[in-house]
């Protein structure tokens, strides 16, 4: 039997959602003989191969997350929003309440640590956009698994239900499926 092919992005956040689905423990070793990881910021693999899971951590909040989550959404069956900021908008789009130039002004010239005291402004660099976003608002989702951040338990729990055909979704603090 093929395995399922899983990719995983790591958008505007913490990277806690992938702490957890390290914290999976033992089940890594169930879901390893079920589903080969292609991409992922655990593995630094940069290129994303057709799979049929993609799992998506964060919020939108630049040109690059735009980017990788549209190309992401191209190469994936099913794509699943981890986490309250994928699904949400979750910590990062708190910046939305200010301006981005405020935003910036803040983060590299007034705090505290800060030594340059410049807006870094380099064409390599990704650019802010105007709004930080939940992942649907620019793509199709799937799925979704809540939580700041989802256990490891809720996040084998959804992988084994989509490796059974089934898509669960969260509704009144429990997964359910349609």
């Amino acid at each position: 039997m093929s395995k399922v092919r899983v990719a995983t992005v790591w958008l505007g956040g913490c990277s806690g959602c992938h702490m957890s689905f390290l914290d999976m423990d033992e089940h890594l070793i169930d879901l390893a003989e079920k589903i080969e990881i292609t991409s992922s910021p655990i593995t630094d693999v940069k290129e994303i191969p057709e799979v049929t899971v993609g799992i998506v951590e964060g919020t939108v909040c630049n040109n690059e997350n735009i980017e990788t989550l549209k190309d992401l959404r191209s190469k994936c069956k099913i794509l699943v929003a981890i986490g309250d900021c994928a699904a949400y908008g979750g910590i990062s789009s708190m910046r939305n309440w200010f301006p981005t130039e405020e935003v910036l002004r803040r983060a590299y010239v007034e705090t505290e640590s800060m030594v340059l005291g410049d807006i870094p402004d380099d064409k390599i660099l990704p650019k802010l956009i105007e709004r930080a976003k939940p992942v649907q608002e620019i793509v199709k989702v799937d799925a979704y698994i809540p939580g700041c951040p989802p256990s490891g338990d809720e996040i084998y729990y959804a992988i084994t239900e989509l490796l059974a055909g089934r898509i669960p979704v969260w509704e009144e603090g429990r997964i359910h499926y349609d």
